[in-house]
Parts: structure tokens; sequence; C-alpha cells
């Protein structure tokens, strides 16, 4: 099944970065349990929190970047474990929250035994990543005080759809936008994977060209290649469109744009193969100037198992 959280772009952020917490989160449970302790990822940032002075719950909920009332629950359940105590504030008017001796003993367990491990854990994988991860997260913090997901959606309007360039790092949505749909109806041949996998090689450097559709707020969400096939010859192939993009004519935006690349190439001969299941793709290159041809059949069919349609292009 296709990854929609990711598919989705920027505009699953929140979604990707929550499934991404609760994976590491749940991932620091096991180190913790191991370590014999009774307590939940939730608790961590507390029992951190609370290691200095005791610290009323407004404070707690600063600190730990929550809700008062989410901070309030949290506290709850250390109560219940026997982690935490409350105690007059120094000025003798409110109560504040400190850790119980069964609280300083775990504490130190985590210092020792669980928050080493889990934060070496993590750095190896920060180790495989350009940049500063953490910097970059302060960074969207920052932006989010300053205004909220909210505010900001409500102050933009979507752009058009925005053709791209081929360029080595987006090749890999030029292999997943076309996998998801390959395999969804058929099965990937081995000419799928070898220009899949290696689309400088086999589509760019011998004279093609691929592009990309991006969508404000959704990123990549539409692909197409033009391989040359011989003098003057090229096949319109590997045409996908994200299933999370339907309704957004990416599809029809995107094979103008490449017919009219293939014009500019200098292409004589322009066709594309395919199948009858593909009933939708096969009534939009109708519309756009494609015709169903025998002789591209017989030419050009065998290159995949499952195709049974072939079409040129004869111009609208």
């Amino acid at each position: 099944m296709a990854d929609v959280v990711a598919q989705m772009g920027p505009a699953f952020l929140g979604s990707r970065l929550k499934r991404l917490g609760e994976r590491m989160q749940a991932g620091a449970g096991i180190v913790t349990a191991s370590a014999g302790l009774a307590l939940q990822p939730g608790h961590m940032a507390v029992l951190a929190a609370l290691r200095g002075a005791p610290l009323s719950v407004g404070q707690l909920a600063e600190a730990c970047g929550t809700s008062q009332p989410g901070a309030t629950r949290t506290l709850g359940q250390l109560r219940d474990l026997g982690m935490i105590d409350e105690v007059e504030a120094p000025d003798q008017r409110s109560r504040v929250v400190t850790l119980s001796p069964k609280g300083r003993e775990a504490a130190i367990v985590l210092m020792h035994e669980v928050w080493p491990r889990v934060g070496m854990a993590a750095q190896q994988i920060l180790d495989r990543l350009d940049g500063d991860f953490l910097a970059g997260l302060t960074e969207i913090e920052r932006a989010l005080s300053e205004a909220s997901i909210g505010e900001r959606g409500l102050r933009v309007t979507p752009g058009p759809l925005r053709l791209r360039e081929y360029d080595d790092a987006l090749a890999h949505h030029f292999h997943d936008i076309n996998a998801d749909w390959i395999e969804a109806m058929f099965r990937l041949e081995a000419t799928d994977r070898e220009v899949l996998e290696n689309p400088r090689s086999r589509i760019v450097e011998p004279g093609g060209c691929i592009l990309f559709v991006e969508a404000p707020g959704l990123g990549i969400v539409g692909t197409c290649a033009l391989q040359k096939t011989g003098p003057g010859a090229f096949e319109l192939t590997k045409m996908g469109v994200r299933e999370t993009a339907r309704g957004l004519k990416v599809g029809e935006f995107l094979l103008e744009a490449i017919i009219a690349r293939a014009q500019a190439m200098g292409a004589r001969q322009l066709y594309l193969l395919t199948n009858h299941i593909c009933a939708a793709a096969i009534h939009l290159y109708e519309k756009l100037g494609f015709v169903h041809d025998a002789g591209i059949m017989a030419d050009y069919g065998a290159r995949y198992e499952r195709c049974d349609v072939a079409m040129l292009y004869k111009g609208r």
C-alpha cells in the first residue's frame, strides 16, 4: 500500500512528525522497561524538568512545551506511581511538585541507563542526515510560536501546478510514483526496474527527459518521461500521478507539458504503450491527440508483457 502520509508532503507534516514521534517513543519505552522502570515516554520530560527545583503545574507545562491540562494528567499518572510529591511553595501561597524519593531513584536510573542509550541510538539516525536536524526542529518550533499552521494557512492561497525538471534529488519520486501504480495494477517487469532504478542513465543521458509536477503544499505529485528510442523517435513512458493528488488535473497538465517538450526536442514520432485496463489514461491520451496504431504495436509492443494498446501522437 502507498504511504499516504508521506505522499501528502508538507500538508501532512504534522501527521508525519506525530507518527515519527510515536515510533521513537515506542522504542524508548523498550529501553526504559529494560531498566526496570514502569514509566511511559510521556513521563520523561516532566521527570527531567523536576530534577532541579520544585515547579508549579504552570511552570512544568512551560518547561515541557505542553498544555496545563496535559501536564496535570501526566502528574496524576506519576503520582499514582509514587514518583512525585506535592509540597508548599517557598512563599507558602501555592503548591509545587517535587520528585519523591522513589522518583529521585528513578531519575538516577534514567540519567545513567536510559537517556544515554536512547540518545546514542537517536544520534545514529541523525548521523545519516545532512545538516543539523535538531536545529531545523528548533526553527520549526520558533516559526510556530510566531504564527500557527492555522494562522498561516488562512493567509495563503494555493498557487498553480508547477513543472520541475529532472534532478537526481527527485529520482526517488520518479521511482516511487510509478512503482506504486504499476504494482497496484500489474507487476514490475525487468524493463520497469531498469528504468525506474536508473533514470539518469536510461532516460536523461541518452537524450530523453523526465518532468515532474509539484503542487503547492503537497510536493511532487506526478511525473512522466520521454525515452529516446531512435532518431527523432520518443516513447512517452512512466507517467504516474499520486492517488493523493486526484482531482487536481495533474495528469492532463503533465501530458500537455510532455507533448510540448517532445515537440521542442524535435520528435518526429511520439508514441506510448499501455494496457486496455488503464481506461482513464487512454481516454486522456485520445483527448490530447493520440490514436491507436497497429504499426507501433508491431514495432514496440513486445517491450512489455502487459502491453496490449499502442498509440501514436497525431496532434489535435
